[in-house]
This record gives C-alpha cells, structure tokens and sequence, in this order.
C-alpha cells in the first residue's frame, strides 16, 4: 500500500486562500508559524490542519517553525478562481479522499468510506466521519470539478 497524502477533514478552501493570501502579502513570502498563528488570529490547533493541507499541496513549505509559500503557492494566490480550481484539481486527485473516489467513479458516503478503510485510511473513521468526508469531497473534490454531487452520492468527472 502507498502512504497516501489525506486531506485533513478540517482543511477549508477559504482557510488555504487566507493562509496563502497573509504569507504572500503580510509576511512577504515567509515567516514563523507562531506569528502566522498571531496575524491570522486563529489557535494553532485550528491553523495546523491546512498547514498539512497546503504542505502536501506543494503550496507552502515548513522547516523548523519556519513556513514559506513555494512558486505554486505564489501562483494560486495571484490566479484568477478558474485557474485557482485548475490549480486545485492538479494536485487533489492523487490526495484522499478524491484518489478513491476517481478510482470508484460513482459511489455513496457509505461505499467510499469503505473503500478509504481498505485503503488504510484512517482520517475519516470517526463519529463525525461521514460528515468530515461529505464536507471534504464537496469542498475540495466538487469545488476543483473532480467529482459532481448528485442525488444519489457523487459521481467523478475526470
């Protein structure tokens, strides 16, 4: 099994876009995260997940405190939304939960739950579980044209 990069279930697309918005033109490029922390006025608990989030995007990087936006980063920020979205749908699908969900193509919360245990992971397995993974695959999955939400669950597009 290949360690699969997961989105965290916390991770907001508004959270990504402040995120890379206050790194690119408040700390002109780089900073400590406990000044990001400060000027984003959130706890660190709340910043972490799309930290992780934006890290495994290629968006930003992190060393020993420090964080940085990468050229990516830079280039999302300063893009139209198209291109944001275009942006967004080249890096998601090889993330979960959108990785399963182009390999299952059609599927309710229920199946894609339980092909993401039989993929190892473990972010979803929760009491808020089916929520966290509704609320991630439209975020991020619907939002980027991966996937469409129909009646019945979601369907992938690519």
């Amino acid at each position: 099994m290949i360690a699969m990069e997961v989105i965290d279930p916390d991770a907001r697309i508004a959270d990504l876009v402040g995120l890379l918005y206050v790194l690119h033109h408040v700390f002109k490029e780089k900073t400590d995260i406990y000044e990001l922390e400060k000027e984003m006025e959130v706890d660190i608990d709340d910043l972490m997940p799309i930290v992780y989030t934006a890290s495994n995007l290629g968006l930003i990087d992190t060393d020993q405190g420090d964080i940085w936006i990468t050229e990516k980063g830079k280039n999302f920020i300063s893009s139209s939304p198209k291109t944001r979205k275009e942006i967004l749908k080249g890096s998601v699908i090889n993330m979960e939960p959108i990785a399963t969900a182009l390999k299952l193509r059609e599927f309710d919360l229920e199946q894609i739950m339980e092909a993401l245990a039989e993929e190892g992971v473990q972010k979803y397995n929760s009491p808020t579980g089916y929520h966290n993974l509704e609320v991630t695959l439209i975020e991020w999955g619907v939002y980027s044209g991966i996937i469409k939400k129909t009646e019945d669950g979601f369907v992938a597009t690519l």
